[in-house]
């Protein structure tokens, strides 16, 4: 028989959450409908119908100038409400945007754009008690599927994380939109999607809380790798058709990628030192110009630093993220040669309380996560001035 974990009865609080822990049950979450092909926003009308009868469109900027008037929605139909979105998923927007909910009796809110206008609606509709339906336009996050949003300041600073009662009552995926988008949203994407198995296996391995407030199920962590290793198999291709606006079967794999499968695998999954790691750099103003797949990847790299991954995962790794254009330095990022000082603040916000950073095995400190970015950074750095080590991941 092999021997049973001890218990330390000395330290009332650890043996408590180990406790916790053993009887903890295993969790996941899905959305409840999830349509993706080309003509997939046609549905949204009988969908909003299926769930209500008053329905808003929170709409980002190119949904609200662009996209809906080139698909002939009336932007001042009374049965159809559209409203732009201000740009930051924050308490004032969220304010204003419940105000109009109240006014105009809404019962159906529809978040369509990126990742901060779908958090907004997600968020809105879950305190208005109202279903939710999100329309994607560009396939930069998992955010679509999920039932957590994040909150920012008004300057787009990380606050907190909001968790919703229930995922959204359906995803929308037209793919015919999102290949008209820029390429550097998909790749974005897949900087979030990158992160998935790594963060899933984590927590998996330390039988740490995923963001459904139980354990990894099977189908969460099978989905997480299955999110990666459609990465690797179709990442570089996807990334050519979506150059040329070009809808191709890896185009289609690789928009699944970022949005389902990187949605289930991080909720039934978990998260751990990449997204701490993102929100420890969104403490820097320089890297606010940098979408969240772009400073996941490089937490990614940091992570694996971090937890001491094998060479040949950590070349294998490098290796996609060259392939694909995401970033392996700190300049990558905004931060050519920031100093110690200012990174230290950027591992201080990523081992706050709370943060799923420690959801890693063994004690993480600020120390650690600043000698471990500046190492992802000193590796990304030799491997662009050998170009011999950067090539295919496959």
């Amino acid at each position: 028989m092999g021997r049973k974990a001890f218990t330390d009865y000395s330290n009332p609080d650890a043996a408590l959450e180990k406790i916790r822990r053993s009887h903890m049950l295993k969790k996941a979450l899905f959305p409840g409908k999830y349509i993706q092909g080309v003509g997939a926003l046609d549905e949204l009308p009988a969908l909003i119908k299926l769930f209500g009868k008053q329905g808003l469109i929170l709409a980002s900027p190119t949904a609200h100038g662009k996209i809906l008037p080139d698909r002939g929605v009336d932007l001042n139909s009374r049965s159809l409400l559209v409203e732009r979105f201000t740009g930051e998923c924050c308490e004032k927007e969220l304010s204003r945007l419940a105000a109009i909910i109240r006014e105009k009796r809404v019962d159906v809110l529809v978040g369509m754009g990126g990742g901060k206008t779908i958090d907004t609606a997600k968020i809105a509709a879950d305190r208005a008690n109202i279903p939710v339906l999100v329309v994607p336009t560009i396939a930069s996050t998992d955010a679509p599927c999920s039932g957590c949003a994040v909150l920012y300041s008004e300057q787009g600073i990380f606050e907190s994380v909001y968790y919703q009662k229930s995922n959204p009552a359906a995803v929308l995926v037209d793919t015919g939109i999102i290949a008209l988008a820029p390429v550097r949203f998909l790749v974005a994407g897949m900087g979030d999607a990158l992160a998935t198995w790594f963060e899933a296996k984590s927590c998996g391995d330390t039988q740490s809380e995923n963001a459904c407030g139980g354990l990894s199920s099977l189908t969460g962590l099978n989905l997480a790798r299955l999110c990666y290793d459609t990465l690797l198999q179709y990442g570089a291709i996807a990334r050519i058709a979506a150059e040329r606006h070009i809808i191709t079967p890896a185009l289609e794999h690789i928009v699944e990628a970022n949005i389902l499968l990187s949605g289930i695998g991080f909720e039934s999954g978990g998260l751990a030192s990449a997204h701490s790691i993102h929100n420890g750099l969104t403490a820097l103003e320089e890297t606010h110009a940098f979408y969240h797949g772009e400073k996941v990847a490089f937490g990614v790299l940091a992570g694996l630093q971090l937890t001491d991954a094998p060479t040949e995962e950590s070349d294998i790794v490098y290796s996609f993220c060259e392939e694909v254009g995401l970033p392996t330095t700190l300049a990558d990022i905004g931060l050519p040669n920031c100093n110690r000082k200012r990174l230290a603040r950027v591992a201080e916000k990523a081992c706050a309380a709370g943060e799923c950073i420690h959801h890693e095995a063994g004690e993480i400190t600020p120390e650690k996560v600043l000698n471990a970015m500046l190492a992802a950074d000193a590796i990304g750095e030799y491997r662009k001035n050998q170009p011999h080590l950067s090539g295919s991941c496959h």
